[in-house]
């Protein structure tokens, strides 16, 4: 048997994946738990009578179904629901680790009022109806004042009866200013609308595909829902499925796919175009699929009269292997394998959004991958990616608008989403900063925040931070402090993630319509509110026809009134979920102009080569290398910190101490003067952090890689201060068509410090 470089590498890598994978760091984190019980906030429960509580996690993205395990009236364990689609009796480790939100020292425990500088961290404890006043007349002021659009919310969702509540709250007082942090989520929406004119979520029926191109999709790196993926993991193994892993990086899911293509950062949607002028030109396409159900594959001529190039014209004329081998450096065989392969397979699926997908990524890279599906005629199909409506639940009555609202309303986004330049996207949330910083006066004088932590997740996270201390008055509804919380003038905090009923619909990837129930587990054990319930007083307070919109005395019933009929099902399993939904077929799939799928928009259109490669921010010449983000599986990189716990368990060539390392080539290292372990500035466009320096044959040349989800604000010791905040090193790019953050990286400089 040989064994050459590459495939020692991937042994190696996929062996440290593979303790990832196992019972390893379970078990770790239960000695952690017995080592650390003389920390003084970690709970010793008495004996007692022991009972179990299902609920919902609100800690990842793939809302993982969770049985809790309480000794009288103290969580003491939490693990997977059985029967929970998706996870099925396990959870992820954010969600297993999540009584140390419970218990630990950042829950926010009552109202708080600002009393010193933002940031500063110094306040003062105020009584709920004494801040729900102060807020009152502060959006009270704007309606008076004709402004009702200068108020704005930004919240981590846009389903469920919780954020609906938001989006009434701003329609009733007048502004169209909601918005949600930003994810692969935006530009999959954006791609199906364009590509198959209808409003759904993305879903990937991966437990029968047998064929799977990942570019970029960090599948078994917290991507979607991370325990369905291990489970689909397993069934691809079973059936001997292939998976194909493309990125610039041997991150553990490229270590454990079969096979890991070294793409060049940020070039996977040229690769994606190669892949389809291979299939093309050899006629491995469905031609079934393309001649009777697709739009723009072949030439057509517009209603100006004048003939416009196809999909298919412009892949071949473009994206030829050896074209794209010099933009990529993928062998032109290697291409040539894939797309026979991917051809050829049964079911096979292609799918994108950089590692977990945190990030809405360019548009233009998501249609040349869905493109890859319709491709072989996997639309709607098993084994494919599929179109799933969205939540239709909420069915509240529209709100009666005063001249006030509808005056505010009919204003323009703030964000710039829907308007003449962005027609096509709902939220374009990391606009606002560069929107606010241009204007002499912020354009937003009341800012809500929900869920959301943009002052750590936005691209430059710095700067935005800076920009939004322009925004006169800033409301969190918080339950613990975050970046955000902390520049914030009021902190409303809401009931912890076991604390309080909630609906969770589950999106991610997922390619069933399922809406779990978040219940309380314990009771709130702080002066906290339901964030459900601090909108109703805030509508109350405002009165008029604000007040009016919100009929409901709480939140509680606000929920049950709206799942109706589902609402005992739903108290009974904790979730809601149809096992035997499929998508609709061809003939009724595309609800687009054409009534067929669009290879071809007018509003993207994919050019050739080097046009297809966002260009990132920093020039060449002074910042050789390019610096990007990566994602992994015990790494929490969104609104929520890691758990002290978790970080525990996270290896010592990504953090050590409070040092945090970064990836680079060997070659590149020995080009740049850097050993192994040494201290290097890196530095970028947005500037220069000191770093420690891994070396890895497991990325490629000219690439510096930086982990996502540390360098958080330093409310507390144990997972505070420890290491960089990747975002503040890298600045958005803006897509020309979508207006979503296309950045994948940004150039920058490494140097011995």
């Amino acid at each position: 048997m040989k064994i050459d470089r590459r495939s020692f590498l991937s042994l190696g890598i996929g062996a440290a994946a593979g303790t990832a994978l196992s019972p390893l760091p379970w078990k770790l984190t239960d000695d952690l738990s017995i080592w650390t019980q003389m920390w003084p906030w970690t709970p010793v429960p008495k004996r007692g009578e022991v009972n179990i509580v299902n609920s919902v996690s609100t800690l990842c993205a793939g809302g993982c179904g969770i049985s809790v395990r309480k000794v009288e009236d103290r969580a003491v364990k939490i693990e997977g629901m059985k029967g929970y689609p998706g996870n099925d009796g396990k959870a992820c480790i954010h969600c297993l680790s999540g009584l140390q939100l419970l218990y630990g020292p950042t829950a926010v425990r009552s109202p708080l009022k600002r009393v010193g500088e933002r940031g500063e961290g110094k306040w003062q404890k105020i009584s709920w109806d004494a801040a729900v006043a102060e807020i009152a007349e502060k959006i009270g002021t704007l309606r008076e004042k004709g402004r009702p659009d200068a108020l704005a919310c930004i919240t981590d969702r846009d389903h469920g009866t919780v954020p609906e509540l938001f989006k009434r709250l701003m329609k009733a007082h007048g502004s169209p200013n909601f918005m949600r942090s930003p994810s692969f989520e935006d530009t999959y929406e954006l791609a199906l609308k364009l590509m198959q004119g209808v409003d759904a979520s993305v879903g990937f029926d991966l437990e029968n595909a047998d064929y799977i191109l990942s570019l970029g999709s960090g599948i078994l790196d917290g991507w979607g829902s991370s325990v369905r993926m291990f489970k689909a993991k397993g069934l691809w193994l079973d059936k001997k499925a292939k998976v194909v892993q493309a990125e610039a990086r041997l991150s553990n899911s490229a270590a454990k796919a079969d096979q890991w293509i070294p793409v060049e950062a940020g070039t996977e949607a040229v690769l994606a175009l190669g892949i389809a002028h291979v299939i093309i030109k050899e006629g491995l396409y469905k031609k079934n699929f393309t001649d009777s159900y697709g739009f723009g594959f072949e030439d057509w001529v517009g209603k100006d009269g004048k003939k416009h190039d196809g999909f298919k014209s412009i892949v071949l004329k473009h994206y030829a292997p050896n074209a794209v081998a010099g933009i990529t450096r993928v062998d032109p065989d290697v291409i040539v394998e894939i797309a026979t392969a991917f051809a050829k397979a049964s079911h096979p699926l292609a799918l994108c959004g950089r590692g977990q997908g945190l990030s809405p990524g360019a548009l233009h890279e998501v249609m040349a991958v869905h493109a890859l599906n319709a491709l072989v005629g996997n639309i709607n199909q098993k084994g494919g990616v599929w179109a799933v409506p969205l939540p239709d639940y909420v069915k509240w009555p529209e709100p009666k608008l005063d001249g006030i609202a509808e005056k505010g309303l009919a204003a323009a986004r703030i964000d710039g989403a829907g308007s003449e330049r962005y027609p096509h996207a709902k939220y374009i949330l990391t606009r606002l900063p560069a929107v606010i910083n241009e204007a002499e006066a912020s354009p937003v004088e009341v800012l809500f925040v929900s869920g959301a932590n943009p002052c750590y997740t936005l691209p430059d996270a710095r700067a935005a931070k800076a920009v939004l201390s322009k925004i006169p008055f800033i409301v969190s509804f918080a339950s613990h402090m975050d970046e955000t919380a902390l520049m914030a003038d009021l902190i409303l905090p809401n009931h912890g993630h076991l604390e309080r009923y909630e609906d969770f619909p589950v999106l991610a990837g997922m390619n069933t319509p399922l809406i779990g129930l978040c219940r309380p587990v314990v009771q709130p054990r702080r002066n906290t509110r339901h964030t459900g319930d601090a909108l109703l007083m805030i509508a109350k307070a405002v009165g008029g026809p604000v007040a009016d919109a919100f009929p409901w005395e709480s939140y509680q019933e606000c929920l049950e009134q709206t799942m109706g009929a589902n609402w005992q099902p739903l108290l009974e399993n904790g979730f809601i979920h149809n096992p035997e939904y499929k998508p609709e077929g061809w003939d009724a799939s595309f609800k687009t102009p054409s009534g067929k799928f669009a290879f071809m928009s007018d509003a993207c259109a994919i050019e050739g080569g080097e046009d297809a490669v966002v260009h990132i921010e920093g020039k060449p010449d002074e910042f050789p290398l390019a610096l990007i983000p990566y994602d992994a599986i015990r790494l929490a990189g969104g609104a929520t910190a890691t758990t002290p716990f978790v970080l525990k368990t996270v290896d010592d060539t990504v953090l050590l101490g409070t040092d945090i390392f970064v990836e680079v080539n060997t070659k590149t290292g020995g080009k740049c003067g850097l050993e192994e372990g040494v201290y290097a500035n890196l530095t970028t466009p947005k500037g220069t952090v000191k770093v420690r320096v891994h070396l890895s044959e497991g990325i490629v040349p000219g690439v510096v890689a930086m982990p996502r989800g540390l360098g958080h604000a330093e409310i507390e010791s144990y997972v505070g201060g420890k290491g960089i905040n990747v975002n503040d090193l890298i600045g958005p790019v803006e897509d020309p068509v979508s207006g979503l953050d296309a950045a994948w990286g940004i150039r920058a400089n490494l140097t011995i410090a």
